[in-house]
């Protein structure tokens, strides 16, 4: 059959663009597509919730795709191996409370089920700052302001676009880009030890797991950090290729805002 490429052009800017306005006003904004952000991105839209996700690169799964040292087989343990199973990935157990499955099955497939799931996934987009308001008195997270990475990349002076969000999850891992943003341009104080952004430390995974979960929450007013990110910002270890808690914290940073957003 004939083709014409100007419908092929009007298809993709018509479908982009419904998707982008749909997103005007978000129940979650999620920066950074690894595992925490994915997983979180997957269970909130399951809930009927308005979630999109924000990525940076091209593609998504963060430090997940690479494994190890681009050996692409993960770890996970025990606790989080439902998290995977759950999407349809294949786990193997490797011994007691290690269980092993390809990182490229895992990152693809945990990527699909949130689209699948109704999340809406903008890729090659930077978040580059958010939205403060005063609320009851303090200030909150109201907004992220957004900007092509291409533009970014290349240092162009082009202004950003506001999407508005009642809550966002920070997830971009290690660096910790929206915190640090946040902290950098406001007088605010963090909900840390010392009222900002503690660092991450050394490798220790036994630790780093189990404080990956217990350090996903509220850090500013309409914040949370998930992930590495949690760790970074609460000063805990960094953990290397095994990614249960990082899919665990994904797994409560959803629970803790649905359970907010549902009042």
């Amino acid at each position: 059959m004939p083709l014409d490429e100007r419908i092929i052009t009007e298809a993709i800017v018509d479908e982009y663009f419904a998707k982008f306005k749909s997103s005007l006003d978000l129940d979650v904004a999620i920066v950074g597509g690894g595992p925490s952000g994915l997983t979180a991105a997957r269970l909130l839209a399951a809930d009927g919730f308005n979630v999109a996700l924000f990525e940076r690169k091209l593609s998504l799964g963060g430090g997940m795709w690479g494994g190890g040292m681009t050996y692409n087989v993960i770890v996970v343990q025990e606790e989080s191996v439902h998290l995977l199973t759950d999407v349809g990935v294949p786990v193997k157990r490797y011994k007691d409370n290690y269980f092993t499955a390809d990182a490229v099955g895992a990152t693809t497939t945990l990527a699909s089920a949130a689209c699948l799931a109704g999340a809406k996934v903008f890729n090659c987009m930077s978040v580059e700052d958010v939205v403060l308001r005063e609320v009851d008195g303090g200030k909150r997270v109201t907004g992220i302001v957004i900007n092509s990475s291409p533009v970014e990349i290349a240092g162009l002076h082009v202004d950003p676009v506001v999407l508005g969000c009642k809550y966002l999850v920070e997830a971009t891992g290690h660096a910790v880009e929206v915190l640090h943003t946040l902290v950098k341009k406001n007088d605010v104080k963090l909900n840390t030890p010392s009222g900002g952004i503690e660092g991450e430390q050394s490798m220790w995974a036994e630790v780093a797991e189990t404080n990956t979960v217990k350090n996903t929450r509220e850090i500013f007013p309409g914040l949370y950090v998930a992930g590495m990110a949690a760790n970074a910002s609460f000063g805990s270890y960094r953990m290397g290729p095994i990614f249960g808690g990082m899919l665990l914290s994904g797994e409560k940073v959803a629970a803790d805002i649905a359970a907010k957003l549902r009042g």
